[in-house]
């Protein structure tokens, strides 16, 4: 089947032949130079799902081909050299799971799957196994195996020697004899991508088991491009930092439809389960017009796992020591050929009312329960059709504060202080999407989405409610200009956001921001070497009139190896302050919104708008014969207008437009090799200035670290023991100003160096790998903030502020869990 794919797709105009060869994984060609490109010629291999040299398929194209052809992936698509078969025992002679493929290959010179084929090892004749309905098999080996039999009904048994027993076997069978034929290749648990014009690093699902990742704000743990920190010391909301700045200002989106958003963004991070994630792709500096204009700092996509190559079953049981137990499960059906499903289900609950390390008499968490689930629908029908759409549901109820607060006697009342939340939000999507066949490079799309978002809460004497409705649709046809050397995306969109918020009794803030516009992107690839892709948009915002955006994408690969990128463009948003900035809701501070009319528009304040210019260089290298790799980025982003929020009054918290100066520049170098088999390592530092000028004066951002160093050690065994290690070193950051305040409630004007340090164990069992026990450890250097809430004793005083947490708010913690799937 792949032979037949490759070859179709390598026979454009100008190619008088093309034959690949199975045994040895090379296509031979003849064609006319002059009428065909060589580059053309492998874009269009890997635009069917297969990598090729150095260009890699994409996870869509993949994703589709038939479980029989899915092959390892290539590491950073290069050629995987030969290897020289190890002699060392303990390489590839212990125990662990031999995977392969058994087909047929007829006088045309077509490969089919051979189901039933029987296999098992000449030493242990009794414990065999048979290939699928797809042809591929799974068999444990044992120490000292090497020789596998094979047979088949109709055909003469043989016993193979297996060279390479930790690569994929594919067993062909030819006038009725079966041979051995290796296929190589590797893949690392996250990657840069190499052919993107934008630099995309990609955390596939083996990153995200390197933790808990019970939730979205814990799968980036293991990151160092991503900072995930607490917005605050009592409302448990985290928030994504990239590039210096907030994770407002990057884009979320969910298979490239709008994520948790608007008023959803504090709490959005916890609404999507660790399970869920198929991958995470992280994208710094400007994206695709294709994606919208909202993308200002970078853009994360996560890809939840598809209907039709999920598992059948998968469960998974978290619970810490610190009280809190999570359940998730996935399951997934296909129904007939064309139609699969799947219904994913994530269920958190916390109830340990007396967690705090502080010893402050505040919960470091709220308790309560967070339930989330998705069901979706895939429609394909094998002509260039598919269909997706489904559901999403979120309920949140949380209750924190005081912790011997009780809601139903101290709520709104000064007995003691207390917060919580009700949180509902109703999501539906669809995605349709059709292939021309005439024309594989021609599609067209159209994305749907709308949701309702609803949130009751209050936070001592302080009610704040709010609802937003939110349309979504987005249509693309993209196709060719002669060659595919030429492609370009047209397309138009149109959002839709209706917030009402209410704070306190009396101050409602209304609003219906509707933005509409079209976008077209050229991307220019003359060789495999040169990506240039340049897009425009042209939108009208309701409340703001109309915007441009422009943004350029380059990437130059001179030789192989080493990669070139840099990128520039504009960003555009509209600030929601209350939601993006819960502590103003959690403490004393008097909030000033300065502007004229703060019930006209988005609170009287203007849109803000940023440019962001950044360049990037990763190589490619082997050092004791091993992959490795270093890159060093650099991006430069400039606020042309910004929604500041100033701290530098105690007593206060101020929303202004910008007038003067707010940039940030963030350099970072990443060292990613393997010291010896099974072991990767990853090591990177990260410095940042971030500066803003204040109604007081320029100032570097507060709260912000200016450098970071991260290490991550882990390691993979065939036997199925995994370690993971991961140490992060964080420098000082600036604490705003509380000389004003009584001299015991005052904090340093700056925090110390700290180190935390994560690490887990995992073992994996059953015959189809398929049982997982994992035991880990958070923050085991047991650094806490001492002092996270300022006059505590005083919840209903003048001086009660949350907002100044500068380190981790709970200290050393241990989980344990369980992973169990069917296939």
């Amino acid at each position: 089947m792949c032979k037949k794919r490759i070859e179709t797709a390598a026979k454009l105009q100008g190619v008088e032949s093309a034959v690949w060869n199975a045994s040895d994984n090379l296509l031979h060609l003849k064609y006319n130079a002059q009428k065909v490109e060589l580059e053309t010629i492998k874009k269009n291999i890997a635009q069917v799902g297969h990598d090729v040299d150095n260009l890699i398929a994409s996870d869509e194209s993949y994703a589709q081909l038939h479980e029989c052809c899915m092959y390892p992936r290539l590491e950073n698509g290069q050629v995987p050299e030969k290897k020289a078969v190890p002699t060392e025992a303990g390489h590839h002679d212990h125990p662990h799971t031999v995977t392969g493929v058994v087909v047929e290959e007829n006088e045309k010179g077509d490969l089919k799957p051979i189901v039933g084929a029987n296999l098992h090892w000449a030493n242990l004749p009794s414990r065999n196994t048979r290939s699928n309905e797809n042809g591929v098999f799974k068999l444990e080996h044992k120490e000292g195996f090497n020789k596998l039999v094979v047979s088949y009904v109709g055909m003469k048994s043989d016993t193979i020697t297996i060279k390479d027993l930790h690569e994929v076997v594919m067993i062909t069978a030819k006038g009725n004899v079966l041979m051995e034929v290796e296929v190589k290749g590797t893949r690392k648990s996250t990657y840069i991508d190499r052919m993107t014009p934008a630099r995309l690093e990609v955390l596939t699902g083996k990153e995200l088991f390197k933790a808990a990742c019970c939730d979205l704000s814990e799968s980036f743990e293991t990151n160092a491009s991503v900072d995930v920190i607490s917005a605050d010391a009592v409302t448990g909301s985290k928030q994504i930092q990239m590039l210096g700045l907030s994770g407002i200002y990057t884009q979320l989106t969910v298979e490239n439809l709008p994520g948790p958003r608007g008023l959803a963004s504090p709490l959005g991070l916890n609404s999507i389960a660790g399970t869920w994630i198929e991958s995470i792709q992280i994208a710094k500096g400007v994206g695709s017009v294709a994606n919208g204009y909202e993308s200002m700092a970078g853009q994360i996509n996560v890809e939840l796992k598809k209907p039709q190559n999920s598992e059948r079953l998968f469960f998974n049981a978290y619970a810490n020591n610190m009280g809190r137990t999570d359940v998730n499960l996935n399951l997934s059906q296909k129904l007939g050929q064309h139609w699969s499903t799947s219904v994913l289900l994530h269920d958190n609950f916390m109830y340990n009312k007396s967690m705090n390390f502080s010893h402050n008499g505040f919960r470091d968490v709220p308790v309560g329960n967070l339930f989330s689930g998705v069901n979706r629908w895939l429609y394909e029908n094998g002509k260039g059709l598919m269909v997706q759409f489904g559901v999403k549901y979120l309920n949140d109820d949380r209750t924190g504060g005081q912790i011997d607060f009780n809601k139903k006697t101290d709520k709104g009342t000064t007995n003691r202080y207390g917060l919580g939340f009700d949180i509902e939000r109703v999501e539906g999507f669809a995605k349709i999407g059709y292939v021309f066949p005439e024309n594989k490079h021609r599609s067209i799309g159209l994305q749907l989405a709308g949701s309702n978002y609803n949130q009751k809460s209050y936070f001592g004497l302080k009610n704040y409610n709010s609802e937003q409705q939110n349309g979504y649709a987005n249509l693309l046809f993209q196709d060719i200009i002669g060659t595919v050397a030429h492609k370009y995306r047209v397309g138009a969109s149109i959002n839709y956001d209706n917030y009402d918020e209410w704070y306190l009794t009396d101050q409602n803030f209304k609003r219906k921001e509707v933005v509409s516009g079209a976008f077209a992107e050229y991307t220019f690839s003359p060789s495999e070497k040169f990506d240039a892709v340049v897009g425009l948009r042209q939108d009208y915002n309701s409340l703001y009139g109309w915007f441009t955006t422009p943004r350029l994408n380059l990437r130059y690969a001179p030789i192989a190896g080493t990669t070139f990128r840099a990128s520039s463009g504009r960003g555009q948003r509209t600030a929601n302050i209350f939601a993006e900035n819960t502590a103003v809701l959690a403490s004393s501070r008097r909030l000033i919104i300065q502007s004229q009319d703060i019930y006209n528009k988005a609170y009287g304040l203007q849109p803000e708008v940023s440019w962001n210019t950044g360049i990037a260089v990763d190589q490619n290298m082997r050092i004791f014969g091993r992959e490795a790799s270093a890159s060093v980025e650099f991006f430069h982003n400039s606020f042309s207008n910004q929604v500041v929020v100033d701290y530098e009054n105690p007593r206060e918290i101020s929303f202004y437009n910008l007038t003067g100066k707010s940039f940030s520049n963030s350099l970072q170098t990443e060292f990613r090799f393997m010291p010896a088999p099974h072991f990767e390592t990853r090591l990177a530092y990260r410095l940042l200035d971030v500066q803003t000028d204040f109604q007081s004066g320029r100032k570097t951002k507060p709260l912000l670290a200016k450098h970071r160093g991260f290490v991550n050690l882990a390691y993979n065994h065939h036997s199925g023991w995994s370690l993971d290690y991961t140490l992060n070193v964080v420098g000082p950051k600036r604490i705003p100003s509380t000389m004003d305040n009584p001299v015991e409630y005052q904090m340093p004007t700056e925090s110390k160096t700290y180190a935390t340090m994560n690490a887990q164990i995992s073992k994996t069992f059953g015959k189809d790998k398929n049982f997982t026990v994992y035991l880990g450890g958070e923050n085991l250097t047991n650094y806490f903030q001492k002092t996270p809430i300022l006059a505590a004793d005083q919840p209903f005083g003048n001086y009660f502020d949350t907002s100044m947490l500068w380190g981790p708010l709970t200290g050393r913690m241990f989980y344990t869990g369980v992973r169990y799937f069917i296939k």
